[in-house]
């Protein structure tokens, strides 16, 4: 998985996909947090759902609360500010240390 928290994506699939903002740069999110087991990633303002929160406490009023819901890792890219665009990643190592790149133009992420 070559997705990491606090990385910036861009959608592949869904409503936001590849939507582009007055100035016709590419819309961009950030990642919250990733679940490499269930190969998901949570992202911020996206995929949002209701959930309903059970009072704990006595006095505590129960509520609803919108959330980021997980969504599949297969469904973001990460964002080449070079290439303006979702890219694919490419790993080089130098210096002994793993440094993520861009396929295309291969900046280093």
């Amino acid at each position: 998985m070559n997705i990491k928290t606090g990385d910036t994506v861009v959608l592949l699939t869904g409503k936001a996909a590849e939507k582009k903002d007055k100035n016709g740069k590419v819309l961009t999110h950030e990642v919250i947090a990733v679940s490499p087991k269930e190969d998901k990633v949570i992202v911020k303002g996206v995929n949002t759902v209701h959930k309903h929160v059970k009072a704990r406490r006595q006095g505590e009023t129960s509520s609803i609360v919108d959330t980021e819901g997980a969504i599949y890792a297969c469904k973001v890219a990460l964002y080449c500010p070079a290439c303006d665009k979702g890219v694919r990643v490419k790993t080089i190592i130098k210096d002994g240390k793993k440094i993520r790149t861009c396929a295309k133009c291969g900046k280093e992420l």
